[in-house]
C-alpha cells in the first residue's frame, strides 16, 4: 500500500472500487403503501443506539422508490439471509414487479416483511439526513423478531459488488 497523496482526484469509479472492499449485509426496507407493497433492498443498514433503539439505512437521493415508501407509517426493516440473493435482484428491478412470488408479511400498520429473514425490525422515520447523493434514514424501532441463535441461516453479503456468504475462520464452539 503507497502513502495517500493529498487533494487526491476522487473520482466516483475509484471511491465505488475502494468502499467495495467493506463487506456490508442486506436488508429490504419495505411497506404496504396505498394498498401495494413497495421496498427495496439496501446494503447500507446499521445500528445506531439502543436508548432510543435507533438503526439506520442510507439511500439513494435519486431513488424512485423512497418518495412513496417513506409515506407509510410504519416500515419493515427485514435482514436477508443468504439464500435471498435471488430476492434481493428483485427487490432491485421494476417497482411493480418487486414482490411477484415473493412471500411476505404485512402488520396492521403497514410494515412489509420478507420472509424467512434472519431478523425484521418494525420502525418509523426518526430523522432524515441529507447526505450527498444520499439520504441517511434513521428509524426508530417498535418491534423486533429474529431467528434462534441456533439456526444454520447466514446472512446475505455484499461486498465487492456481489453476494457472498459468511465463513467462520474456525467453527463455532
Amino acid at each position: 500500500m503507497t502513502a495517500l497523496a493529498t487533494n487526491q482526484d476522487l473520482d466516483p469509479a475509484r471511491l465505488r472500487q475502494a468502499f467495495g472492499f467493506f463487506p456490508s449485509g442486506v436488508v429490504a426496507v419495505a411497506a404496504e403503501v396505498d394498498g401495494r407493497p413497495l421496498g427495496l433492498a439496501a446494503s447500507s443498514f446499521t445500528t445506531v443506539s439502543l436508548d432510543p433503539p435507533l438503526v439506520s439505512v442510507n439511500l439513494a437521493a435519486a431513488s424512485k422508490t423512497w418518495p412513496d415508501l417513506r409515506t407509510a407509517p410504519h416500515l419493515g426493516v427485514t435482514v436477508l439471509a443468504d439464500h435471498h440473493d435471488q430476492v434481493c435482484r428483485q427487490l432491485a428491478g421494476p417497482v411493480g414487479a418487486r414482490f411477484d412470488g415473493l412471500g411476505h408479511s404485512v402488520t396492521p400498520e403497514g410494515a412489509l416483511f420478507v420472509d424467512d429473514g434472519l431478523a425484521q425490525f418494525d420502525c418509523t422515520i426518526y430523522r432524515e439526513v441529507e447526505a450527498g447523493d444520499h439520504v441517511l434514514v434513521l428509524l426508530e424501532l417498535h418491534a423486533v423478531a429474529h431467528v434462534d441463535h441456533a439456526s444454520l441461516q447466514e446472512p446475505l453479503v455484499f461486498h465487492r459488488s456481489g453476494f457472498r456468504r459468511v465463513q467462520p475462520l474456525t467453527p463455532a464452539p
